[in-house]
């Protein structure tokens, strides 16, 4: 029996501009269970972006449910939020967001701190996830000493270090070259198959293809939800 990591329920988000109120989500039903790999797909304005957030616990829904690994985090609080984002989620970003003077170790490390590890306990954690993604001898590299691929990799160790639920992408290869983006799209295929929740937000086909579940999103509500049976 597969274990409901996600379970969204009736989840709407509306934004107010002005004297206006722009319905974004408007009524979202989404299971996810643990070790799925999952493609969130949409044009501009479908509400992927949102949702994502929503998933991620960067912003919290207007109504419905979220239950987040058994934890009901619709109505959470911020600092409640910015604990479960540490512990639960892996985020990946099109930009890396990595610190520029900072190594490569300092920066997988980061989130550690947060979390209240020693220095030795993230030095070791930080460099075995270095190793995972082939970066062992980059370590002491800061950002700009290294190509996009290897900063993304950088990125992807920095997602895994705490150990979280889910690996949460937003279009990770949107900076890449096409023979860097399957690299990166190898190793989270590794790191599905080693036994992490993968959700991949992206706009490209090509991408999609690597998730073994699509989710289609179209003004704000789920399109379609299929099986990828390239995968089956």
């Amino acid at each position: 029996m597969s274990q409901s990591l996600i379970n969204i329920t009736n989840i709407k988000r509306d934004f107010v501009l002005g004297s206006e109120i722009i319905y974004v989500l408007k009524g979202i039903d989404l299971q996810i269970n643990k070790g799925e790999y999952v493609a969130l797909m949409g044009p501009s304005g479908s509400g992927k972006s949102t949702l994502m957030n929503l998933l991620g616990c960067l912003d919290t829904p207007t109504s419905g449910s979220y239950i987040l690994n058994g934890k009901d985090v619709s109505q959470m609080h911020d600092d409640d939020l910015a604990e479960i984002r540490n512990k639960e989620i892996g985020f990946v970003f099109q930009t890396f967001n990595l610190l520029p003077r900072t190594t490569a170790l300092d920066n997988v490390a980061l989130p550690m701190i947060y979390a209240g590890y020693s220095k030795s306990e993230r030095n070791a954690r930080a460099t075995e996830v270095l190793t995972q993604v082939n970066l062992s001898d980059r370590m002491d590299h800061q950002p700009n000493q290294l190509s996009g691929g290897q900063r993304q990799r950088v990125a992807v160790a920095r997602a895994l270090v705490n150990k979280p639920s889910i690996i949460l992408a937003d279009e990770p290869t949107g900076n890449l070259d096409s023979k860097t983006s399957v690299e990166i799209m190898k190793l989270f295929g590794d790191i599905h198959a080693s036994g992490n929740t993968v959700i991949l937000v992206t706009h490209e086909e090509d991408i999609a293809k690597y998730a073994h579940r699509i989710i289609r999103l179209r003004d704000g509500l789920i399109e379609s939800d299929t099986q990828n049976t390239d995968h089956l």
